[in-house]
């Protein structure tokens, strides 16, 4: 089968790994959730990103980051939003590259010159999709 959103796919199981206090989650592998992963890395919301092969697309395995507190461990990811979907797409040109949470968060943008955040699309002077956001 099919699926229609790969990418709201991968925000939904890291969404359902913080809530479940997941220390590790999973995902099928593709390119562009493999840049997505790397980039919460860069940024910090996530602590590691390994990809392994198997017989079929291989595997993507992100651990979640949380504060040291021993009791109500908080996750360094408080929110992600799918703002670009399949029935509905947000481009942006170069000028209104949104900011998310005043700065606190980031958006992610598919541009002409790859996937990168809202700051490196802003310093290069391009537009894009906006594929999600995350704070």
């Amino acid at each position: 089968m099919s699926m229609t959103d790969p990418i709201a796919d991968f925000l939904a199981r890291i969404r359902n790994g913080i809530r479940a206090r997941k220390q590790m989650v999973e995902c099928p592998r593709s390119n562009l959730k493999l840049r997505l992963a790397e980039i919460l890395r860069d940024e910090g919301f996530v602590q590691t990103v390994t990809s392994t092969e198997d017989d079929k697309q291989g595997m993507l395995k992100l651990v979640l980051r949380y504060d040291g507190r021993p009791t109500g461990a908080s996750s360094a990811i408080t929110g992600m939003r799918r703002v670009s979907r399949p029935g509905q797409r947000a481009y942006v040109p170069a000028k209104q590259v949104p900011r998310v949470r005043n700065g606190l968060g980031i958006a992610i943008l598919s541009t002409s010159q790859g996937v990168m955040t809202d700051k490196e699309a802003r310093s290069k002077g391009v537009g894009g999709e906006v594929l999600c956001e995350v704070w």
